[in-house]
């Protein structure tokens, strides 16, 4: 069995083929994520269609002209983004909502141009096990 996942309330769950790989992994800082996910950044494990099984029914809209996101819509996470015209017959997998997130090592980040400018810095924050108390 492939590596799995799913939204928060596990309303959707999705399934990899075994042995499937990510065309790229990649974590992205572009304004557009940024507000669909509402964190500084977002990873995305680009994969070809036919190699996950979507269990679920996620809902989507068009946030760009040839974009799609989907995310559940009981609980809200983010799930999937699709887009024809420059990824045709693949899917992006928001890569933080497998149940291994280590399963596929982050290859690169993208779309710095737009990253905020405190993530320059947040290596060097003080760093706690659990929230400091």
């Amino acid at each position: 069995m492939g590596e799995q996942g799913g939204c928060h309330c596990s309303a959707v769950r999705y399934r990899l083929k075994d042995g499937a790989a990510p065309v790229h992994h990649a974590l992205c800082h572009c304004t557009d994520c940024r507000k669909a996910s509402g964190a500084p950044a977002v990873g995305w494990a680009l994969f070809a269609k036919d190699d996950i099984e979507i269990g679920g029914e996620p809902a989507s809209y068009r946030s760009s002209e040839h974009a799609e996101r989907h995310f559940c819509v009981s609980c809200g996470t983010g799930l999937f983004y699709t887009n024809e015209a420059i990824f045709p017959g693949k899917i992006d997998i928001q890569s933080a909502t497998l149940d291994n997130p280590d399963a596929f090592p982050l290859q690169a980040e993208i779309q710095v141009a737009e990253r905020i400018g405190w993530m320059d810095k947040v290596g060097e924050l003080p760093r706690f096990e659990r929230y400091p108390g």
